[in-house]
């Protein structure tokens, strides 16, 4: 038997839209600390900044990689919590930064919690709507 023919496995992660857009939005995220890094309060910013914009990245794959239960719907909100204390954050940076990139940043975040909302209300209603199994009793 030979292996050409047999295409990976989808990985669900990979196409994960919001998942993407975070990751990109933390490599973003380098050019804007070397902007934050040259005020001390810049710095202390980015301190929090990278972690949790690389939290948001993290418990959206330690949630994928623990399957579709009821873990994954806990790691999302846990990824959208992120989502805002970054984008509070970077409201918080205008000092700092220009005003058509704090915007920009806030629009992606905006998009990163929303897209996660709906995903999270989308698996909540799936697992709602999944008929417990009943026993049967043997005869």
């Amino acid at each position: 038997m030979t292996t050409a023919n047999i295409s990976p496995p989808q990985d669900r992660l990979a196409s994960f839209g919001i998942y993407q857009l975070a990751c990109a939005l933390f490599h973003e995220f380098w050019a804007d600390s070397e902007v934050l890094g040259k005020d001390y309060r810049g710095r202390e910013l980015v301190k929090q900044q990278v972690r949790s914009l690389d939290s948001i990245c993290a418990n959206i794959e330690e949630g994928f990689g623990r399957g579709f239960g009821k873990e994954l719907p806990q790691h999302l909100k846990i990824a959208r919590g992120e989502a805002r204390e970054s984008r509070g954050r970077y409201d918080r940076c205008q000092p700092l930064l220009a005003p058509d990139l704090i915007q920009q940043r806030l629009a992606t975040l905006d998009h990163i919690i929303g897209g996660l909302t709906n995903t999270i209300n989308t698996i909540e209603a799936k697992q709602r709507r999944v008929p417990s199994p009943t026993l049967v009793p043997r005869l």
